[in-house]
Parts: structure tokens; C-alpha cells; sequence
């Protein structure tokens, strides 16, 4: 057995994944938890030189590589078009790489997260080195083209929902999404501060996802200043796109954000999260145990943003609110009954507690153990 062996002696790994936090941070979290069980093991993260892993991985100063690919653009606009014409050269540069990496990285195993930059590399793999062990980690409700073209060659796939087992066959796993361990230690006093918040108001923590939500910041940006003149505080995180549209409504109660790098303190002072409900977001909303009030993406493949909110729904730990209906006022009200009523937020907070699944990740890295080729 391949996995038998693995965390006996330095061994070599491939994390691929990315495009965004959804499908970066799992990676993330996995290979986390790899090098906190035996810090010699080597891994080689690959991501996509278009996805948020440009900027996190020379952070983290990981290794890695990153790949000159991005996925099919839906628009009809010129620069879809011509991205997308540029796709098959992105796609033979992209192969390319991985073949040189593979001549001087030979993995055990490959963990692949989603996303294009993971479809490459599992091509490759399965193409050339066909008996290489191969582990899929899905988040969503309906899984992703890169689970779907690859399930039949996985030794293992783990997800965070019941609906994939039944189609993604005897060897899929639910184990929940991986996290990273600190995300549910954030410091609250850290995060009063580094806002420069009051700590006796209460904040109410608005995001689009990792990469920010155009639609998100266009409703938000005309609810923030009737919560604001209620004496609430809010963090607005905006992505990098459109910080710059939305920097000046930066008040005493109002702090707009391009990006949050500790979202562990962000959480830690929310008393009410209002976001997207893409499975890394919610994995993390419960892991903490916040409550929320999710605006799923009505594009979303499978539509699988609304049935990941109807779980929490479900079992009382957030309020839906849908796009083809949502307009400010509703957003207000809905936003304004929560903050106002402590007791249902303290209902809520203990019913997303309850969902949260904290040791994903170390059931993840168990079943590596399990893996053969």
C-alpha cells in the first residue's frame, strides 16, 4: 500500500487546485495538515497564474508552480473571445510545464482540490503515469467538471455533501470540506483592533467570496449606511476589482476592504455574516459557529450555491435570500431583525456550530493512508 508508507519517510506529494479560495484553500489545509504529521514530507503545490494562489502561495512561501491557465469564458464580449481562442495554446504551455515538473518531481500521490489548474495536471498524470494514486477532494453539492471527468481514476473521493456519493461511485467519502485549523481561533481583540472597531457595538461582516461579488457590492453598497447610522459596525470586504469603486465610503462605523488575509479575527468579531454560499464559505461560517444570512449565486453550476444554503436553512443556522427578489430594503430589514434579536442570533450561532465539521481535513489526510494504486 502506497498510503502505509507514506508518513514513514520523506515522501513527495502533489496538491493541485485553484481558481479560487473555494478550491485554493482546501488545498491549503490538506497539505497543512501533511506537514504537521511529518514535516519532511515534500509537497509541490500547482495552481493557476490567473487564481488568487498568485498571490497566497509566494506568501506562504510554498512550493509551487503555476500554470498559464484559465477556464472557458461564458461572455461574448472580445476579451472572452479572445481569451478563449488563446485557451488550446494556454492548455498545450500548461501540459508542457507539468511534464518537465514531473521529470524532476515524481509524486506518490496526487491531491487534487478542483479547478483547472488540478484537471491539467490529472490529465497528464493519468495519461503517463496511469498507476500514479490519485485522491479528489469536492466541495460542493454538484460536483465540479474536474470530479466529474476524473472520479473513474481516483483511488479516493472525499465530499463535503451526501448528493455526490450517489453519483460519483463506491469510492467517494463524506468527510466534510478541510479548513484550515486557525480559521476558528481568530482573536477578537485582535480584530477590534486591527479595524479599529468598537468593541461594545456590534459588526455585521459582508463578502462576495475571495475573489468579491459585483452583484454583492452593488446591493450592499446602498444598505451599509442605514446599518451604519443604526450604531453597527461593518467590515466590507470588496475583492480587488472593485475596492477602488467602493474605498470612499470608508466611515467611523463602515470599514471597506480589499481583501483579508486573517479571516480568523474577521470572523471572530462578526456577530452576523452576510455572504455568498459557496461550501468553503460555509464550512468555515460553521466551523466558527456564525450565523448568516447567504445570497446564493443564481449561476452557480447545478445551482449548487442554493442547495449548499438550504442545508444551514434547514437546521436554522442562516436565512436565504434570493438574487431575482433582492433588492436593498429586504436586505435592511432582514439584516436589522437579526442584529436587533439576540436570542435567535445565539439560536443561530448554536445550530451553525452544530454543522460545522472541524476535523475534515484529519479525515482527509487518514484516508491517504488508504490510498493504493
Amino acid at each position: 500500500m502506497v498510503g502505509a508508507l507514506l508518513f514513514m519517510t520523506n515522501k513527495k506529494i502533489i496538491i493541485a487546485g485553484g481558481g479560487t479560495g473555494g478550491h485554493l484553500f482546501p488545498a491549503l489545509a490538506i497539505g497543512e495538515e501533511i506537514i504537521r504529521r511529518n514535516p519532511n514530507t515534500k509537497i509541490h503545490y500547482i495552481g493557476s497564474i490567473f487564481g488568487l494562489e498568485s498571490k497566497v502561495y509566494p506568501i506562504k512561501d510554498v512550493w509551487h508552480t503555476l500554470l498559464p491557465i484559465r477556464g472557458l469564458q461564458r461572455g461574448f464580449g472580445l476579451t472572452s473571445i479572445a481569451r478563449n481562442l488563446l485557451l488550446p495554446f494556454r492548455i498545450v504551455i500548461s501540459i508542457i510545464k507539468i511534464n518537465k515538473l514531473l521529470k524532476e518531481f515524481v509524486p506518490e500521490i496526487i491531491i487534487a482540490t478542483g479547478g483547472y489548474a488540478a484537471a491539467i495536471p490529472l490529465l497528464v498524470i493519468s495519461k503517463i503515469y496511469g498507476d500514479l494514486p490519485i485522491l479528489l477532494q469536492e466541495q460542493n453539492s454538484f460536483p465540479g467538471l474536474t470530479t466529474r471527468w476524473f472520479a473513474d481514476k481516483a483511488q479516493k473521493i472525499c465530499v463535503a455533501f451526501d448528493e455526490p456519493i450517489k453519483t460519483l461511485g463506491a469510492n467517494t467519502i463524506l468527510t466534510g470540506n478541510p479548513v484550515r485549523k486557525a480559521i476558528s481561533k481568530g482573536n477578537r481583540n485582535n480584530g477590534i483592533k486591527k479595524f479599529n472597531f468598537n468593541k461594545n457595538k456590534k459588526t455585521i461582516f459582508l463578502f462576495g467570496g475571495s475573489q468579491g461579488s459585483s452583484y454583492l457590492n452593488k446591493i450592499m453598497s446602498e444598505v451599509v449606511k442605514n446599518i451604519s447610522n443604526a450604531g453597527h459596525q461593518i467590515l466590507w470586504q470588496t475583492g480587488d476589482l472593485e475596492y477602488s469603486q467602493y474605498r470612499f465610503m470608508n466611515s467611523e462605523n463602515i470599514r471597506v476592504v480589499p481583501f483579508i488575509n486573517n479571516m480568523a479575527d474577521a470572523y471572530a468579531i462578526s456577530d452576523l455574516i452576510v455572504c455568498r454560499s459557496g461550501a468553503l464559505t460555509l464550512a468555515e461560517i460553521t466551523v466558527c459557529g456564525k450565523p448568516s444570512i447567504l445570497i446564493p449565486f443564481s449561476n452557480a453550476a447545478g445551482n449548487h450555491q442554493t442547495k449548499n444554503a438550504e442545508a444551514l436553512v434547514k437546521m436554522g443556522a442562516a436565512r436565504v435570500l434570493f438574487e431575482k427578489s433582492l433588492v436593498p430594503k429586504i436586505m435592511i430589514h432582514t439584516i436589522m431583525n437579526l442584529i436587533h434579536n439576540n436570542k435567535k442570533l445565539a439560536n443561530m450561532s448554536k445550530a451553525s456550530k452544530a454543522l460545522g465539521k472541524p476535523n475534515a481535513t484529519i479525515k482527509i489526510v487518514d484516508l491517504i493512508t488508504l490510498v493504493e494504486p
